[in-house]
């Protein structure tokens, strides 16, 4: 929370309470900037400078800059500098522009924009866009909808999570299951995401405890299909080129 923030307008209060809930949740994850996107890259949030703030460039928008590393328990040092911005009228929607309100819809643009193959992980570089639109907020369901998911989508996302999160990076100690960010992400409920887990324990996968879990022998056994998901998805996000034009052999 930036210090201009006006604790002095009580309608603002309400909208904060269930952030700051979800926060102190998700802070007993053993890294709680951690979380994984659908194509199974392990992410970890950082250096955030919160609250949005005008753009300088002339640009009608409110930019927020921050960086996202890959955190896969390796030394690659990957990583992309974000600038995530919305519109002044988007901004209309939000009930002010500091991290509680925010942080859940800017973390999930990145990692769709990640999805789409629209950020690349780097050792340096600029400055990568992310534009939160109003495409991913429907004003007739006043919620946020980042990607359609079915079961299966959404069971491979808890294994890899849990995979990445607790088994690689966690040491084992459970994370939440039943974080509205992920619900938010996958478009489901936090109840779904239970249900799910639930059934991966009675499989021998998770070793469910209320809302955390952990994952079990059985399920570290396939890290190499996860780290195999993890390599195909960075190659996805790095730019492809036509090997044949950029040796100057394509007819022109």
């Amino acid at each position: 929370m930036s210090d201009t923030f006006e604790f002095d307008k009580p309608h603002l209060l309400p909208d904060l309470e269930s952030p700051l809930a979800e926060e102190a949740r998700r802070l007993r994850n053993p890294r709680p900037e951690c979380c994984v996107t659908l194509g199974g890259i392990p992410l970890a949030f950082g250096a955030f400078e919160w609250p949005f703030h005008r753009s300088t460039s002339g640009a009608d928008t409110y930019i927020v800059h921050g960086e996202v590393h890959l955190a896969d328990g390796g030394m690659r040092g990957l990583h992309a500098k974000i600038a995530a911005s919305v519109t002044v009228t988007f901004a209309e929607i939000i009930p002010a522009m500091e991290q509680p309100y925010s942080e859940s819809f800017v973390y999930n643009a990145i990692r769709k924009t990640i999805d789409m193959g629209q950020l690349e992980f780097l050792k340096s570089g600029n400055r990568q866009p992310v534009p939160v639109t109003t495409r991913y907020y429907s004003r007739w369901q006043k919620k946020f909808i980042f990607t359609e998911t079915d079961d299966k989508a959404r069971l491979a996302y808890l294994l890899s999570k849990v995979y990445w999160l607790s088994g690689v990076l966690g040491a084992n100690q459970p994370v939440w299951i039943a974080d509205p960010r992920d619900a938010q992400y996958l478009n489901t409920t936090e109840a779904d995401l239970l249900r799910m887990a639930g059934s991966e324990a009675g499989q021998g996968l998770l070793a469910l405890d209320g809302e955390f879990a952990a994952p079990t022998p059985a399920l570290m056994a396939r890290a190499d299909e996860f780290r195999a998901t993890l390599e195909a998805s960075l190659n996805f996000t790095k730019p492809q080129f036509n090997e044949s034009m950029r040796a100057g052999k394509a007819n022109m």
